[in-house]
């Protein structure tokens, strides 16, 4: 067994221990008070420079090494998803509503568990490590709000790791270059006039106004957008009328539109406002456009992603490393530490034991994930070989 290795499993009992009780008391956006303490008191003790945030509840430790090196960020993210938890687990959520289905509680434990690996072997580091618990990340944006109040001051590179369900336990992907989506969001709101539903011809109907524009965004993505640079937008939630013999006035639907490049980005904007604006004024009516800025395109710095690719194999072992083989089109606001300094964010495979076939296991975001609390030592393992690796 790997050296590392073998030292996350002398921690794995509390790593496990803290997962637990993260997952049973889930906190959302940037204010997560009861994770913070809980990462402060599981670090206390260890040689660890800790402060706090000022906008949100995020914990910054730095851990000084006996030589000079690079200063090297270890990030997780701490907040959960508002959603409720359908899994058998006996540490199921307690928080009505709140659920860790995406698998921050286990990043936050693995990170607490890399922080001890480190800080006994303080005497063999070079230079500094950074370890970044970030709230915020599903949406409200914690990572930029870190940024400004200095998390990346003097950081030469950074890692961040994410787990999956969907990759065997034992294994950890990534790629270099594009990794995630950029992720924004889609709001029309279609008025038209509205009356008798036995009269339309006195009315301005929305509704068909509205069923075109869904249709002929599809059909935008596939004309307008090169298919090796794609976007994806998915119209997910229609809002019109309040009854069967009435016509509204107005129709809302709203959705997430989803690229891997800037530059698909910026065309795909430009496409949705036309579409929805000029489909409006062919049915009479107008509409409201509005296009939310989320997070950016999620990018590797290729020297990061080989050295992930070399440490992955000499930690976990030989052909324990995937390459992804495109990008995904989840997003994560990791996006905004990559276009700071260069850096890697890889997935760690964590498929529960009793599902064979990983693809078919309940991914993240979903309301019956599950993961395989064994795959948290390679993860304690991972983030400590990131900040050794020469």
């Amino acid at each position: 067994m790997n050296e590392l290795l073998d030292e996350a499993v002398g921690v794995a009992d509390q790593v496990i221990a803290l997962r637990r009780d993260l997952h049973q008391h889930p906190e959302l956006g940037l204010e997560n008070p009861r994770t913070q303490q809980k990462i402060m008191d599981a670090l206390h003790g260890l040689p660890l420079a800790v402060s706090t945030g000022h906008g949100l509840t995020s914990v910054i430790a730095d851990l000084e090494g006996e030589h000079d090196g690079p200063t090297v960020l270890l990030r997780a993210d701490t907040d959960a998803l508002p959603m409720t938890e359908d899994t058998d687990e006996a540490f199921c959520s307690t928080e009505a509503g709140r659920s860790h289905a995406c698998g921050h509680d286990a990043h936050t434990a693995m990170l607490v568990g890399a922080a001890r690996l480190l800080a006994d072997r303080r005497q063999d580091l070079k230079g500094r490590v950074r370890f970044m618990f970030q709230p915020g990340e599903e949406g409200a944006g914690g990572a930029p709000v870190m940024i400004n109040e200095g998390v990346l001051e003097g950081v030469d590179r950074a890692f961040a790791l994410h787990i999956t369900p969907n990759i065997p336990t034992g294994y950890a992907a990534c790629r270099p270059g594009t990794l995630m989506a950029s992720t924004d969001e889609l709001e029309v709101t279609v008025t038209g006039k509205g009356g008798h539903a036995s009269t339309p011809y006195l009315c301005v109907d929305p509704i068909p106004a509205l069923a075109a524009m869904v249709t002929a965004l599809q059909t935008a993505v596939t004309r307008e957008i090169n298919a090796f640079d794609p976007a994806l937008v998915s119209v997910t939630h229609i809002e019109a009328g309040t009854t069967s013999n009435v016509i509204p006035e107005s129709a809302f639907f709203e959705g997430t539109v989803r690229c891997i490049s800037e530059k698909t980005r910026s065309t795909i904007r430009t496409a949705i406002e036309r579409v929805c604006t000029q489909i409006a004024l062919a049915h009479n009516c107008t509409a409201q456009v509005t296009l939310t800025t989320g997070y950016p395109v999620t990018v590797n710095h290729a020297p990061e992603a080989d050295r992930f690719a070399e440490v992955c194999t000499q930690t976990l072992g030989d052909r324990k490393f995937l390459s992804l083989p495109s990008p995904m089109m989840g997003g994560e606001d990791f996006s905004y530490v990559l276009q700071e300094v260069p850096g890697v964010m890889a997935f760690l495979g964590v498929c529960p034991t009793d599902i064979a076939d990983c693809l078919t296991a309940a991914p993240c975001h979903s309301n019956r994930m599950r993961l395989n609390e064994d795959a948290l030592v390679n993860g304690v393992a991972l983030h400590a070989a990131m900040v050794l690796h020469d």
